[in-house]
């Protein structure tokens, strides 16, 4: 993901007609500019995009998908003297920007830029709301909220898939040989095949979103692909897919759904058939997709969210993202309760999870009362949410 450097020492000069900032060229030799298009993506911002940030959740062909980019958008964009910087896309409703950029980088200065402007330009914006971002700031001139939400696992991909084999812990590499050599030779037919954007087929994908579904049904949960988000995720990778598959006598038996944006690939979907738990076939397959991802140039292996032991074995680290909410004034602030209560709720929650799953590893007796107060406060969240949806339809 993108990090810049902020343009100091500009002065804020406001202009309607263009819709702009820029700075003092006398002060700054960066000559920083930015500007919003309103009701407008540029042709240009695509590819920018992807150059900028390299993820995708800032990519346009996730928002057309996810998001149906088409209209009421508008679109940010921060120059210097080296080219472009920054680049969001954010609506307005109601009062309220939500910035549709997600797991990015942005440094307290760009943030700080994009808030002044978008306050001096919008007169009705009252906050401006950003999720799952990397930011480093210190300070806002602003009223604000921020908090971890979500943790990114980042596998920094070395230049070789030999490379990335030999910095692999001794048992993990040990465990790769063993079980591999164990599972082609208990299946001669095991075959493992790599298809980019359109060459998977729907028959593959929907067979690895299957594995998904059997995989939660075993452990008593439900899995967060329906059949939308499964239309969503194919229509997805016939635009930026790389999709693993193992299959054993023709049959898909596991398979790892990635997405590409920039230099950058993103686990959306790893699942494989339990009857092979033995023969560690979850791990092989993702293993041997991230060789893929090495193969054809990729800088990072994003296994997004989610503290999953495999996830460090395989040398990835995580990074956190979070959720920042500014506000135009302290009044504004009280005048959107609501979002200011929701926010709070929300970081106590994250806060209270992050302490019961260290504290589960203890298995004391805290921990377990704590773990049932946790389970009864989001159950009454569900059922307020029940009732909130009842009483709104009526």
């Amino acid at each position: 993901m993108k990090s810049t450097q902020g343009a100091s020492g500009w002065r804020q000069s406001y202009e309607k007609a263009s819709v702009s900032l820029r700075s003092d060229p006398g002060q700054d030799p960066t000559q920083f500019e930015a500007r919003i298009h309103e009701n407008e993506i540029p042709a240009f911002v695509e590819a920018e995009l992807e150059r900028l940030y390299g993820s995708i959740y800032s990519c346009l062909k996730q928002f057309r998908i996810y998001d149906g980019v088409v209209h009421g958008v508008h679109t940010y964009v921060a120059r210097d003297m080296h080219g472009i910087q920054d680049i969001l896309l954010f609506r307005v409703t109601g009062g309220r920007v939500k910035v549709l950029n997600e797991v990015i980088r942005l440094d307290g200065a760009d943030v700080e830029r994009f808030a002044k402007l978008v306050f001096a330009h919008f007169k009705e914006a009252q906050l401006i709301s950003f999720k799952a971002i990397q930011n480093n700031i210190e300070r806002l001139p602003f009223a604000h909220q921020r908090h971890n939400c979500l943790e990114d696992i980042v596998l920094a991909l070395p230049a070789s898939a030999q490379a990335y084999h030999a910095s692999l812990g001794k048992n993990t590499r040990r465990n790769i040989k063993r079980y591999g050599e164990r599972l082609r030779a208990a299946f001669p037919s095991f075959t493992f095949d790599v298809y980019e954007k359109g060459e998977a087929t729907d028959a593959d994908l929907r067979a690895i979103v299957g594995l998904n579904h059997a995989r939660m049904e075993g452990k008593n949960k439900q899995s967060d692909i329906d059949y939308s988000e499964e239309d969503r995720l194919i229509a997805l990778t016939r635009q930026c897919g790389l999709v693993g598959v193992c299959r054993i006598d023709g049959k898909v038996c596991a398979g790892a759904m990635s997405f590409r944006a920039g230099d950058n690939y993103f686990l959306n979907v790893l699942a494989h058939d339990p009857a092979y738990d033995e023969y560690w076939l979850g791990m092989l397959c993702c293993y041997m997709t991230i060789c893929e991802c090495i193969a054809r140039g990729g800088r990072e292996f994003h296994f997004l969210w989610g503290r999953y032991d495999y996830k460090f074995t395989l040398l990835a680290v995580a990074r956190d993202l979070e959720r920042l909410v500014i506000y135009r004034s302290r009044g504004k602030m009280l005048s959107n309760l609501d979002v200011w209560l929701k926010t709070a709720m929300e970081d106590w929650s994250r806060r209270a999870n992050q302490r019961l799953h260290a504290a589960k590893r203890g298995n004391t007796a805290g921990s377990r009362f704590a773990l049932r107060v946790l389970e009864a406060y989001r159950s009454a969240r569900r059922i307020g949410d029940v009732l909130s949806t009842r009483t709104s339809s009526r």
